[in-house]
């Protein structure tokens, strides 16, 4: 329950920033520079792996969708992507799969209120 409520106050301060955060990224990607944009989306792209693809935190759509590519959304997320660059979900994966074994050998995916 203590988690749940800390959860629910931080929410209620993130979820505005993240909308502010947004519109931001969304005027960087017409008029700012290209690495500030970069890291929004990446950031995003970590917040939507999280919360709508119940993936890690630390880890791309694409990485994620390439460990569970038996998965229908995950075939599609491989399917889509490899219009833009022959074989992304794998390199991804390629790529960030250390961080993920790193991040489960330490435990830091671990409740850390009590």
């Amino acid at each position: 329950m203590k988690e749940r409520l800390a959860g629910f106050a931080l929410m209620t301060v993130v979820v505005p920033m993240a909308v502010l955060g947004y519109l931001l990224l969304l005027w960087v990607g017409l008029c700012g520079r290209n690495e500030r944009g970069r890291a929004g989306v990446r950031a995003l792209d970590h917040f939507v792996n999280a919360t709508l693809f119940n993936g890690y935190a630390w880890e791309s759509v694409s990485s994620h969708a390439w460990r569970a590519r038996d998965r229908r959304w995950a075939r599609f997320i491989i399917w889509a992507t490899n219009h833009f660059q022959q074989d992304h979900c794998r390199r991804a994966n390629k790529r960030e799969q250390p961080v993920v074994d790193l991040v489960l050998e330490k435990g830091l995916e671990k409740q850390t209120v009590r």
